[in-house]
């Protein structure tokens, strides 16, 4: 076979997991175009979120190292077995590359396997094979999203109230998670496949509050092919349950906790559940899940530097904070009298910033256009990006794909299970948004003006 024929078939999502020496997992997903050509880079995706471009002979490389890799039953990464894995990926590439030197293949191989696994356990290694990339230039390229969230639970089901929390801000509060219904578990299942067949590499179980489902660890242990997380309030994180999806090789589980202020967390979720979703956190621990925690802010919960100082006692590394996305229940008065300033957020971020780098903990601020891209580097945080139609997109309950999991008013693209992935993802509507999106990369379309200047 030659160059030019490999490569017409490699149109798939090829994946693989590495278990370096040193602490952590590696999770790759080598992304192709939707048409490979010369000069247009595929996408390796690590452990979910590290996005780096990778020219098509470093693909090639990679591909043929997590077809060989796989082959020998995912075998650690030892040294023993690591030479007879790279002669045979050596051999491979070079029937390929004919005037390559196999001394060359070799050491691009070792670096680039270096790098991978450098990047996926210190986040911030940079990859010296690629240069600036953005995905809102590259959506052109892409077949489909690199993640899509499982909306797997509704907020009414038989006409009663479903969610167990009433959150103040909850995005979901709204008709389109009310008025359906949920789709059974074996449509779940085809919707799972359906997406790995569509190069989706990613997927979030979210909802609603997806713990709610009994099938939940049966629909994650489906989907061990992808990247996959858990978004939850985490009230019924048992010990039994958190066991289960850590078989079930559930990557991370996020857990909205709001404050470890008792009486302020539980008026923010309108229900006294505030020592269940502390003891869901603490199982999810003990059971050696993935754990990061998300705290929508606002004027109550100012004060976040206390809250990570608390959790971080508990064993907690990973958090994300945001402001409030402009649907569901924050376009409700009650939420709308507790958005917290510019000015005020800016405190919050360096109180909570200052505790995390002294400790070694991660926090990430998660919505685009709140804040200023300045304040945002110049904290060296990065800085967020709408990701409608582009890098994200949803599935509701009745398997209708939206652009995001907050798109929950008009912009319906389809049901992934009646219409082809090609109808949808072309279609004139989320090309649209996806042009938009690129637009305002900076800013959320649903705070940016998008329904109102398309009338919507």
């Amino acid at each position: 076979m030659n160059l030019k024929e490999y490569l017409r078939k490699s149109d798939m999502v090829y994946q693989t997991t590495i278990d370096p020496k040193g602490p952590g997992v590696v999770r790759i997903h080598l992304v192709p175009p939707h048409k490979i050509k010369d000069g247009i880079p595929w996408i390796v995706v690590i452990n979910g979120f590290r996005i780096l471009p990778i020219l098509t002979t470093y693909a090639v490389l990679l591909k043929e190292f997590i077809l060989t890799y796989n082959e020998y039953n995912y075998n650690y990464y030892e040294e023993e077995q690591l030479d007879e894995i790279l002669d045979v990926i050596v051999k491979n590439v070079k029937a390929l590359y004919r005037d390559a030197k196999e001394s060359d293949i070799l050491e691009d191989l070792k670096e680039m396997l270096t790098t991978l696994i450098e990047v996926g356990t210190k986040p911030n290694v940079e990859f010296e094979h690629v240069g600036n990339f953005s995905l809102s230039e590259y959506y052109k390229h892409m077949h489909a999203p690199l993640r899509m969230d499982l909306m797997i639970s509704t907020m009414e089901k038989d006409g009663v109230y479903n969610c167990n929390q009433k959150c103040v801000h909850c995005y979901a509060f709204n008709e389109k998670l009310s008025n359906e219904e949920e789709l059974d578990t074996d449509s779940w299942l085809k919707i799972i496949d359906k997406l790995k067949e569509e190069r989706v590499p990613q997927i979030t179980f979210t909802g609603g509050e997806p713990t709610l489902r009994s099938d939940l660890v049966e629909l994650i242990d489906h989907s061990k092919w992808f990247i996959t997380r858990l978004n939850t309030n985490g009230i019924l994180l048992t010990k039994e349950l958190c066991h289960s999806l850590y078989n079930a090789e559930l990557d991370n589980v996020q857990i909205t906790f709001y404050s470890s202020d008792m009486e302020i967390h539980n008026k923010l979720v309108g229900e006294n559940h505030y020592l269940e979703t502390l003891g869901g956190i603490k199982n999810a621990i003990s059971e050696k899940l993935d754990v990061s925690i998300n705290t929508p802010l606002c004027s109550l919960n100012k004060n976040y530097k206390e809250t990570i100082e608390f959790l971080s006692k508990l064993g907690v590394k990973y958090f994300t904070c945001s402001g409030l996305i402009p649907t569901g229940n924050t376009n409700s008065d009650e939420s709308k009298e507790l958005v917290i300033d510019k000015e005020e957020l800016l405190k919050s971020l360096d109180e909570a910033l200052a505790y995390a780098r002294e400790n070694e903990l991660d926090i990430q601020f998660t919505s685009p256009g709140i804040l200023d891209e300045k304040d945002l580097a110049e904290r060296g945080l990065i800085i967020p990006s709408c990701g409608a139609g582009v890098s994200n997109m949803a599935i509701l309950p009745n398997g209708v794909v939206i652009p995001c999991q907050s798109w929950l008013k008009g912009n319906e693209l389809g049901n992934i299970l009646e219409v082809k992935w090609d109808n949808i993802w072309n279609s004139k509507e989320c090309k649209s948004i996806r042009k938009a999106a690129n637009a305002k990369s900076n800013n959320c379309l649903l705070r940016g003006g998008y329904y109102e200047e398309n009338n919507l």
